[in-house]
């Protein structure tokens, strides 16, 4: 590794200290150090001016992650999260020392996971007006008080019409977010599948669903209004007769653990779940 990139949250004091102590000691070791936020970390090179890193360095917590993979999406740059707060599922449990991450960065003693992405078109009278993608969800939701209809198709045949408050797509990664909070189930992340969720709909069926990567999910808008959102950032607007292309994207992005702590050990910290008794491997 030659590059690093340095991705703050950047109300965090702490997530800035130690931003700038790694910036220090990377530098120090010959490392060229770039970063998002150069008013925050300015011995760093701002990262737009030269969009190349070995490796992504996130200090913040899963949203942090979700900003850091807007800048690598593409480049195949792997991130790293260091979480500086509450216990997240992208970011790493525990936050190591500077030393210990540097020697792991030298060493190169990485364990990487690849995670799915969703991509979305939207198509208005025959041509398509927005794009976009997801690492968590992509969902449609009502943008006003009343409840908006919707008519789900998969794989080019119908599935339901809802009423509802809107539908998740959500990748593995993003079983554990929104999805989960409205009663999805939580997929491992090396389970390769997408989740489909009715949010609080007016139907028989509304169930959620887990359905195949290589499936197509097309969903048109039959209310006045509605909205489409990536993640929670990336948002449009959506209007009567809109067909949304929602399906597995051609990019991935990979997610680093410098420790070899699995997806059961994140399920169990993240919601404190009763183990206490167990007795160990091959017990």
């Amino acid at each position: 590794m030659k590059s690093i990139l340095l991705v703050v949250h950047p109300t965090r004091a702490d997530a800035i200290a130690l931003g700038k102590e790694l910036a220090r000691v990377l530098a120090d070791s010959q490392y060229k150090v770039f970063t998002n936020h150069t008013d925050l970390i300015p011995t760093a090179t701002n990262f737009e001016k030269d969009p190349s890193a070995d490796l992504a360095i996130v200090l913040g917590g899963d949203g942090t992650i979700l900003r850091a993979a807007e800048l690598v999406r593409g480049s195949k740059t792997p991130i790293i999260g260091i979480n500086m707060g509450s216990v997240g599922f992208l970011a790493e449990i525990s936050k190591p020392s500077v030393e210990q991450l540097l020697k792991k960065i030298k060493s190169d003693s990485f364990k990487t996971d690849t995670r799915l992405l969703l991509k979305y078109e939207v198509i208005r009278d025959g041509s398509e007006v927005a794009s976009g993608w997801a690492l968590n969800e992509v969902t449609i939701e009502r943008s006003n008080t009343q409840m908006v209809e919707l008519f789900v198709q998969i794989d080019d045949r119908p599935l339901s019409r809802w009423g509802c408050d809107g539908v998740i797509c959500a990748t593995p990664t993003g079983s554990t977010a929104y999805a989960f909070s409205a009663g999805g189930p939580v997929l491992w992340p090396s389970v390769n599948a997408i989740v489909l969720l009715p949010l609080a709909a007016h139907a028989l069926f509304s169930k959620p669903m887990v359905i195949s990567p290589d499936s197509r999910i097309i969903i048109d808008i039959e209310s006045d209004s509605a909205e489409v959102s990536a993640d929670g950032m990336r948002k449009f607007d959506l209007e009567r007769s809109d067909r949304i292309r929602i399906s597995k994207d051609v990019e991935t992005i990979q997610l680093v653990h410098l420790d070899d702590s699995v997806f059961t050990d994140r399920l169990v910290a993240k919601f404190k779940l009763p183990v206490e008794g167990w007795r160990g491997r091959g017990a």
